[in-house]
């Protein structure tokens, strides 16, 4: 990966985590890491668990950011906040999986969240 892409990705995260505050959200890690996954970022939202994957994109080229996260992809951030609920004593906690677009527009940033935007059937 590019340095330039790295840097757009780091961005990307911390416009993010800002969007995700404000719209109430209480962020409790960034970058949480397992031996096979990385969750971008873990929140709360009210009572629930989020399990956060950014995606930033410089355009649309490339189709929708939810559509980049495969079966394979899911099952590794799945492991992964499972191992997480699990550290901290929650697995009967409520628990979704969020992915959060952000893309440059007009010198700022186009930002969107798609609550819920895959659900953990079989791996």
């Amino acid at each position: 990966m590019s340095k330039e892409n790295i840097l757009l990705g780091r961005q990307g995260e911390d416009e993010a985590v800002r969007f995700l505050k404000r719209k109430g959200y209480k962020i409790l890690a960034r970058n949480y890491r397992t031996m096979s996954a990385e969750i971008d970022i873990i929140a709360r939202d009210k009572d629930t668990f989020c399990f956060v994957e950014v995606k930033t994109r410089l355009s649309g080229w490339f189709g929708e950011p939810a559509e980049a996260i495969d079966r394979r992809k899911q099952g590794k951030i799945y492991r992964a906040a499972t191992l997480f609920l699990k550290e901290k004593g929650l697995l009967d906690a409520g628990a979704r999986f969020d992915v959060v677009s952000v893309s440059p527009f007009q010198g700022s940033w186009k930002t969107e969240l798609l609550k819920n935007a895959f659900e953990i059937q079989e791996i």
